[in-house]
């Protein structure tokens, strides 16, 4: 039966895929693809020949539609994004949302996705935690972090690297500099570096050097007892 299949992928060490999404990759008609080229790099690493088609934030609305009737006439779709899980940050949900509307079976394979190695190296209570992704580059980002202020629970943030300094003052304005905080860069890569302080040292830290790679802040909750 024709259905839709999530597929995580390397967040940076390729060696993190599974065996279970390398057959389905090898088996599915048609790969949906957030860059065909960074994808094209993965498939040809594992000797994956099927067809690529793109799919990605900025045709998601006018594709959506058409994959599903596709499904339907029998065509197995499997959907990546261009690293870790489809639809966390990434584009997914709409796809995903359509199918379920119309009946259609989603599959998501368990693997790779950033925040978990970040939260759990962090040293950051992770027993309870709330993952916020990309905070608004601009509407509604005081908004929020004001309303993060009193988060009892571990906070997890995606950040660029060209962003990163500017959100880590935004957070020791509204979170306060003595806040505990762990800033993970280049996860699984060979240059991967876990930067753990309170606010104010971690600024400090990356004020000294040039900041490459993609970035996840984890922040501890506030303490709340009076």
């Amino acid at each position: 039966m024709s259905k839709l299949y999530i597929v995580p992928t390397p967040i940076g060490n390729l060696g993190d895929i599974t065996l279970r999404a390398i057959q389905v990759l090898k088996q599915v008609d048609v790969i949906l693809a957030e860059d065909t080229r960074t994808t094209s790099v993965l498939l040809k690493h594992f000797n994956i020949d099927n067809k690529l088609a793109s799919h990605h934030k900025f045709n998601e609305h006018k594709t959506a539609k058409n994959i599903v009737e596709r499904i339907q006439a029998g065509i197995t779709y499997a959907l990546v994004s261009d690293a870790g899980t489809p639809a966390i940050s990434d584009p997914g949900f709409l796809l995903i949302r359509t199918c379920v509307e119309n009946n259609i079976e989603v599959e998501c394979l368990p693997g790779p996705t950033a925040f978990i190695p970040a939260l759990v190296n962090s040293g950051l209570p992770n027993d309870r935690f709330c993952f916020e992704g990309f905070l608004p580059q601009k509407k509604g980002r005081q908004k929020r972090l004001k309303q993060l202020a009193d988060e009892p629970r571990t906070m997890i943030f995606y950040e660029s690297p060209f962003r990163l300094i500017k959100t880590l003052l935004q957070f020791s304005e509204f979170f306060g500099c003595e806040r505990q905080i762990s800033v993970s860069r280049e996860l699984t890569k060979i240059y991967e570096e876990n930067v753990r302080g309170t606010i104010s040292e971690v600024i400090n830290y990356f004020n000294e050097k040039k900041v490459k790679g993609e970035i996840v802040i984890v922040v501890h909750g506030a303490d709340n007892k009076k």
